[in-house]
């Protein structure tokens, strides 16, 4: 579990090779479980070009690569020949791999990247075809694409620049040089570029909001070092303004970012000293402010963020989709449910579409005594196995059942997906330690896929015993399902037992396993957590002491004894320290005993309210999906039940049999 640095935990810890392609190798432990089937005879003919390629060893990968006969990663031996060539200078032999391999992520990574090498001999005619044929070009492929439009002179690409530069999404690498030549050359406006600038520094992306400032006029162009000393010491920049700031929109901007800056320490006394000053600000940047104060208000719970978020709009300011749904979260955190509704349909149609605020939407109809529209409402989620999902089709009337199970791939279409290339490809590449390389061959095999064929799948990637894979492929099926692959029970008899030995629902256990590792033993997260359970050490040295566990060694925590044996008696002591309450408890798990502690409110609290409430992203949609994991394995494994409702059922007021939680690592 992760104390006090909240990242995607159940991501794998990676180290980059440096080569030509940045992420090309990636140095894992191995992942598959005890019993994974044999190598390949030729495993060490490609592990041999491989390494021959990592040290630009062009013989060697020459000999390694005539030894592959049958082995799956032959292609990649022979994309490493041709990454070669193109830095010796030459394409030859590229375009006819990438045209044998179109459709499958190898293929594209082979077109982008000649496309790259296409684009520093400044061929941009060629770069053009050849971007046209990228079939799912990424932010950095589409960005290239873009460039070789701009210096084509393609009338549509300036206007695409233009709104690139205005959308929400962070600006790809590729992306910066021709927005840098637009910027020079005055085809993007000033007020443009502090538009962007400005949402930059607020969401405290500095990097990119250096890049940015670069491109303004120079009697535009604030100090960097400047904006430096703000991002540091708001409150003593705005203590001291220049007399004439408001003047300028430089500082009017560097003013405002100051006190958005103050308000991430407390949005309180950064509103009051707005209040002193916004008088010399226009309403476009005034509303722009009250907005971000408001975010920052709603995100640290405090009740002024409603009102807040009404001056903003009444002063012309445009949410983002992150401010829109706090709107949202501070008022069901108030119990204003007419505020709920009006948030909600304030927002962009297709936000609005999303499942939590289709729950929501239909919890203020039904609040505010339109019965009908709210079953509507949950009529349109209800029955997807998702929190919000259970929860409308339980508001229904609804108890959640599993939908009948699918059956079991036949001889023949096992025989196809253990013979289709990219599924091949991406087993060999996560058994031979290319973890990330083979997700992605993965996963780009699934999207041409129907039901029949990723059960299939699934079933090849358990016997492989690649779980997580299993998981992943099994959650992506339309109508034929089998939710005992996507809600896998590895070591049942052992980790069972752990679970009631300390009064644990084995269902909750397996929803958050499930959610921390995806099964995989030896996963490390980014920050050091490990094994099934993702235990810091820290926190594995301190249960350890706590039980009594006298052979403890931080080695061991990647054992599965070990690993479940620690992780459920730090559930229980969390579930002890905080009302044993399974909510508040996940919450715990995953971002710490004192934040979840913090999280609550002045009064009761409805479950459903404090997860969707919960500041951090990640944690927020751990939470839930923990939650409804744990509605699936409860119904898998058989026996009564209580619904989702009733298990987050109501939060109790912060403070109420709190016990340990703040002790607790």
């Amino acid at each position: 579990m992760i104390a006090k640095n909240i990242t995607m935990k159940h991501l794998i810890a990676l180290k980059i090779v440096p080569s030509l392609l940045v992420g090309l190798f990636v140095a894992l432990p191995a992942l598959a479980q005890p019993g994974s089937p044999p190598g390949h005879p030729e495993d060490a003919s490609f592990i041999a070009a491989r390494e021959a390629f990592s040290r630009g060893d062009r013989v060697k990968l020459t000999r390694a690569l005539a030894s592959l006969k049958t082995h799956p990663l032959q292609p990649w031996a022979t994309y490493y020949q041709l990454v070669q060539r193109l830095e010796d200078g030459t394409d030859a032999g590229v375009a006819e791999f990438a045209d044998l391999h179109a459709g499958s992520y190898l293929g594209e990574k082979m077109r982008g990247d000649w496309l790259k090498w296409l684009m520093r001999r400044e061929d941009w005619s060629e770069a053009r075809i050849q971007f046209a044929h990228l079939q799912r070009p990424d932010a950095e492929a589409n960005c290239r694409g873009l460039d070789v439009r701009l210096r084509l002179g393609e009338p549509e690409a300036s206007g695409d620049a233009r709104a690139l530069l205005g959308s929400a999404a962070p600006l790809a690498e590729s992306c910066l040089p021709p927005l840098a030549r637009l910027a020079a050359a005055g085809e993007l406006s000033a007020d443009a570029l502090w538009e962007r600038l400005r949402r930059q520094l607020a969401l405290g992306k500095l990097k990119e909001a250096r890049t940015i400032a670069v491109w303004l006029q120079d009697a535009e162009e604030p100090s960097w070092r400047t904006v430096e000393v703000i991002a540091e010491h708001p409150a003593k920049y705005l203590a001291k303004l220049p007399e004439h700031y408001a003047a300028s929109r430089r500082g009017r901007e560097l003013a405002a970012f100051a006190v958005v800056r103050m308000a991430r320490a407390d949005a309180r006394v950064a509103a009051m000293r707005w209040q002193e000053i916004e008088n010399h600000f226009s309403a476009a940047e005034r509303g722009f402010v009250r907005g971000r104060l408001a975010l920052a208000a709603a995100m640290t719970h405090q009740p002024e963020a409603t009102a807040w978020f009404d001056q903003a709009t009444a002063l012309g300011a445009l949410l983002d989709e992150e401010q829109h749904a706090w709107r949202v979260r501070a008022a069901l955190r108030a119990g204003q449910w007419p505020a709920v509704a009006n948030a909600i349909v304030a927002m962009p149609e297709n936000q609005q579409a999303q499942p939590e605020w289709t729950y929501w939407s239909a919890r203020a109809h039904a609040a505010t005594g339109n019965t009908e529209g709210a079953q509507t409402l949950y009529a349109r989620i209800a029955g997807q196995p998702t929190f919000y999902g259970i929860l409308a089709g339980e508001a229904l009337g609804k108890s959640y059942a599993l939908p009948p199970r699918a059956l079991p791939p036949s001889a023949g279409e096992l025989a196809a997906a253990a013979t289709h290339p990219g599924l091949a490809r991406g087993l060999a590449l996560i058994r031979l330690d290319m973890r990330i390389e083979g997700i992605r061959e993965w996963n780009w095999a699934l999207a041409s896929l129907n039901d029949r064929q990723l059960l299939a799948a699934a079933e090849l990637a358990r016997r492989n015993d690649v779980i997580d894979r299993a998981i992943n492929t099994a959650d992506r099926t339309q109508a034929e399902h089998d939710y005992a692959q996507r809600y896998p029970t590895p070591f049942l008899t052992k980790i069972e037992p752990r679970a009631r030995e300390v009064n644990l629902d084995p269902a909750w256990v397996y929803g958050l396993m499930r959610q921390e590792s995806r099964f995989i033993m030896d996963a490390k997260s980014s920050v050091g957590a490990k094994g099934l359970m993702q235990l810091m050490p820290a926190t594995a040295k301190w249960v350890a002491k706590k039980i009594g566990m006298n052979d403890f060694h931080p080695a061991k925590v990647t054992q599965m004894d070990t690993n479940v044996t620690l992780g459920t008696n730090y559930m229980r002591m969390v579930l002890n320290s905080l009302d044993d309450h399974p909510v508040l408890a996940s919450a715990a798990y995953n971002a710490g005993p004192g934040r979840a502690r913090k999280w609550r409110a002045e009064t009761s609290l409805e479950g459903a309210i404090y997860a969707e409430s919960i500041p951090f992203n990640e944690t927020r949609d751990y939470v839930k999906k923990v939650m409804a994991n744990a509605m699936s394995y409860a119904a898998l494994m058989g026996g009564p039940t209580p619904s989702l409702t009733t298990r987050i059922g109501t939060i109790r007021p912060r403070g109420f049999s709190d016990g340990t939680a703040e002790d607790l690592p």
